[in-house]
């Protein structure tokens, strides 16, 4: 199964396909918050030199957050057009899981962290397992204060990866090591969706179920009730 994956929640836009024999083809754009205008040409540009159809595709895997609102939307909004075009099913796959997911053989808790600004951060542990990792707690947004009172209650060594990680790693406590990935992997993102969508009957990968994950309300939800 052919299986596309989108991933617009961070700053970086990252697109990749493959199949039974791995990721074919992947892209990344750096450059500024333009996600709208880069998406389609990456989907595009990535198919094309990796020889594939887009007709080919079975299955769309995309990052539903938590990360930027604007960027998110974007993507689910063009895997779920894509989706109901092409008649394949969507997996949405939250941005804290795909940061767990290279740390999968990592001994010690894992700690996906992502930048929420304002002093704030998403983040959510996971543990290894034989078969790739587990969250072990809820996705939640505060402070990071609140971040470094979890791990100090949970009483073991931290590896914590993300942007948000590389941000205020400088105010983490001690028994917290930085990994050095601080983006959701794409490739992880292909990985993930294709291994759903083989294991899943289809009525069980409803486009419409396929929602953001946002942990708190946009910045001008927040704004307009302040003023």
């Amino acid at each position: 199964m052919i299986t596309l994956g989108i991933e617009t929640a961070t700053q970086v836009v990252s697109v990749a396909v493959g199949g039974d024999d791995g990721v074919r083809g992947l892209v990344e754009i750096t450059q500024g918050r333009r996600h709208a205008e880069t998406l389609v040409p990456a989907i595009e540009f990535v198919c094309r030199h990796a020889q594939i159809a887009v007709t080919d595709i079975g299955a769309i895997g995309v990052d539903i957050g938590p990360g930027l609102f604007t960027g998110m939307r974007v993507g689910i909004a063009t895997a779920k057009s894509m989706a109901y075009a092409l008649q394949v099913p969507v997996v949405g796959v939250s941005s804290l899981d795909l940061l767990a997911h290279p740390l999968r053989h990592s001994a010690k808790v894992i700690a996906t962290v992502i930048d929420a600004r304002k002093g704030e951060v998403f983040y959510a542990f996971f543990l290894a397992t034989p078969g790739g990792v587990q969250r072990v707690s809820e996705p939640v947004a505060c402070s990071v204060d609140d971040f470094n009172a979890d791990v100090m209650a949970r009483g073991q060594d931290v590896l914590a990866v993300g942007d948000g990680a590389h941000r205020y790693r400088e105010e983490f406590d001690g028994g917290i090591e930085v990994a050095d990935l601080a983006h959701p992997s794409v490739a992880s993102l292909v990985t993930l969706a294709r291994a759903r969508a083989l294991r899943s009957d289809v009525d069980d990968l409803r486009i419409e179920d396929v929602q953001p994950m946002y942990l708190r309300a946009p910045d001008a939800v927040i704004n307009w009730r302040t003023r």
